[in-house]
């Protein structure tokens, strides 16, 4: 239990850290616009899994070219992070596109689509 409450106390710290190092330090343009929205840290410290998405802007190439430009600034990030937290060995970073957003505009679109169409509902295949 004390492990789990230190491994969320460094990811808030590590996402902390994280948003105002990719705003001050980081000058890669790809970078741009760029939300740390969750990080989750192993058990052990060493992996950290760090969720963003962009503030705008939200097509496949811009996607890809945040993550490219991430990958090419985490030595950067991660020694800054070690510096700034204090810990023995700085986790590798991982950063993942957060799609969550994009998924629950989705469904909100498709129940609001159901909600509005009685008819779709009634034409379920099963029925039949």
């Amino acid at each position: 239990m004390k492990d789990d409450k230190r491994t969320a106390r460094v990811a808030a710290r590590i996402q902390e850290e994280l948003a105002q190092l990719l705003v001050r330090q980081v000058q890669d343009p790809r970078v741009r616009g760029v939300m740390v929205t969750s990080v989750s840290v192993t058990p052990d410290l060493l992996d950290a899994r760090v969720r963003v998405r962009l503030a705008s802007g939200d097509d496949a190439a811009a996607r890809r070219a945040l993550i490219a430009g991430l990958a090419s600034a985490s030595g950067l990030l991660r020694r800054e992070l070690g510096t700034r937290l204090a810990l023995r060995n700085a986790p590798r970073l991982s950063f993942h596109y957060d799609e969550s957003v994009e998924k629950t505009r989705r469904i909100e679109e498709v129940l609001a689509e159901i909600a509005r169409d009685p008819k779709a509902r009634d034409d379920d295949p099963k029925d039949e």
